[in-house]
């Protein structure tokens, strides 16, 4: 077993959990629609929908405040659990990869803000990693190691709201470099190189449903304790939720001992203690 077939097989026992796709582009997004038979949803017309009882593909547009959006809209109607899967698939250039490689995302940083967000790897990538620079603008150089696009930080931030970081990556397929520059894409050369990598795109996938069975199934007996001891807010439960479940992930263990004053303190430090964790993975 593989491929979707694998994914489809895990969902059935979970509660029809969705996998959620992010993609700019129309000419992106159709080879994933027509493979999966992905139907568009009619009845919505804010961004286009596409679905099937696996997958929720959303075509957000292009930049970062379309990617923002066109997810946090998603989520607002669909997202069924407190851990869905969410995977931004997409094109990005880079000054020397040549057109069609494939990585997955280790290192995410917005040009605009400067700031930095590490996707956590913690599975066998089915190909290389590579960072990547977020612009607002097109770019008529390329940066000198990174991959280039115009999504992924607001992807990648907006999708930390809604899930464990874990369960939150980028994959992103070159389509153009110095030798040839963006002006040469086409939107049937972009669908073609989406296809060329939709076996990498479904083992990223099973991994990640994997993970999120792993991760759901795991039982957090500190939880309920934490809550005797400090006050925490509906949204800081869940926030709470999340980081436990991530600190079992990266450490295999439940207990964080911490002697905080009050729940926001205690968030605080678990979070700053994980972001330290998470560069030893």
């Amino acid at each position: 077993m593989n491929g979707i077939d694998s994914v489809s097989q895990l969902m059935k026992t979970q509660a029809c959990q969705k996998l959620f796709l992010y993609l700019a582009l129309p000419c992106e997004a159709k080879p994933i629609v027509d493979r999966y038979r992905l139907k568009k949803d009619i009845n919505l017309h804010a961004f286009a929908v596409y679905s099937n009882d696996a997958i929720c593909l959303t075509v957000t547009g292009i930049g970062k405040t379309a990617m923002a959006a066109g997810l946090a809209y998603t989520q607002a109607l669909f997202s069924p659990n407190s851990y869905p899967i969410m995977l931004n698939i997409g094109i990005a250039g880079h000054k020397n990869h040549s057109v069609g490689s494939v990585f997955v995302i280790d290192k995410i940083t917005d040009a605009d803000t400067e700031r930095r967000f590490y996707p956590p790897l913690v599975y066998k990538p089915p190909c290389l990693s590579n960072s990547l620079v977020t612009v607002s603008k097109p770019q008529a150089t390329y940066p000198n190691e990174s991959l280039c696009d115009m999504e992924a930080s607001a992807f990648y931030e907006t999708a930390t709201r809604f899930t464990t970081s874990e369960l939150i990556q980028c994959v992103k397929i070159v389509s153009d470099n110095e030798a040839s520059p963006a002006q040469n894409i086409q939107p049937k050369m972009v669908s073609e190189l989406i296809a060329e990598h939709l076996s990498t795109i479904e083992k990223v996938l099973f991994e990640l449903t994997v993970l999120q069975k792993s991760i759901a199934e795991q039982e957090m007996p500190d939880f309920e304790s934490i809550l005797q001891q400090y006050r925490f807010s509906f949204a800081e439960q869940a926030q709470l939720k999340k980081l436990l479940s991530r600190h079992r992930l990266i450490n295999n263990q439940d207990s964080f001992d911490f002697a905080a004053k009050t729940g926001k303190e205690y968030l605080n430090a678990l979070k700053q203690y994980l972001e330290q964790s998470e560069f030893y993975l």
